[in-house]
């Protein structure tokens, strides 16, 4: 592997970086998106405890805010499912409610998109970056000192030369494609995970403003 990383000359080395950057952000996303991680076991099960408390006791007082920012704590997901709880607890109206609510969700959306906007870079800029090798081994086959004299160039410079062009090109495209597989099936995941903090949330705003919800 390193022989063949010799032989595609220096442009293999941006490649090489952002491979592995591909490959960690990946990795990374995978491990953050899975569904155990953004609801844990205890965290919708919390949630809903402390909705119906809320809802048997009057003006909630069975609800204290530690248990609020205990519950926000929990998981990626639970400031979101905490926020309607904190919001009904300090009286807030439905709109009011609802606002704090959008706020809090621009925030959780950006937890599930971190770095997805990278990967997609990585599998955009991959193939030009194979492109761009593949023009330097073409530049080191025709710009010789034997070809600019019509002379035959050297054997072994015309078969570094291709092989940079070659290698560069392979390269990129070995990268841009699992980069790009990988940014489609991580964007379904995220879409996926908000879909399910909507539904979650919206039960729970259901719940504790149903005259709202009724108008």
């Amino acid at each position: 592997m390193y022989s063949i990383l010799l032989s595609a000359g220096w442009p293999i080395w941006p490649l090489l970086i952002i491979s592995i950057l591909g490959l960690a952000i990946a990795i990374e996303r995978c491990w953050y998106l899975r569904q155990i991680h953004i609801f844990p076991k205890n965290c919708l099960e919390t949630a809903f405890t402390l909705t119906n408390q809320m809802l048997s006791s009057k003006g909630g007082s069975a609800v204290s805010d530690l248990q609020v920012a205990e519950l926000a704590q929990l998981s990626p997901a639970s400031p979101l499912l905490a926020c309607t709880l904190k919001e009904k607890l300090s009286g807030s109206s439905a709109e009011s409610a609802l606002e704090e609510l959008q706020a809090t969700a621009q925030s959780t959306w950006l937890k599930l998109d971190r770095y997805l906007g990278a990967l997609a870079t990585i599998a955009t800029i991959a193939p030009l970056l194979g492109l761009f090798g593949t023009v330097v081994g073409m530049i080191e086959i025709f710009g010789s000192q034997g070809a600019i004299n019509g002379a035959v160039g050297s054997p072994q410079q015309l078969a570094h030369g291709i092989s940079v062009a070659l290698y560069n090109t392979a390269f990129g495209l070995l990268i841009a494609i699992p980069a790009l597989a990988a940014w489609r099936g991580l964007r379904a995941m995220a879409n996926q995970r908000q879909r399910e903090c909507e539904e979650f949330t919206r039960q729970i705003f259901k719940k504790l403003y149903p005259t709202d919800n009724a108008k």
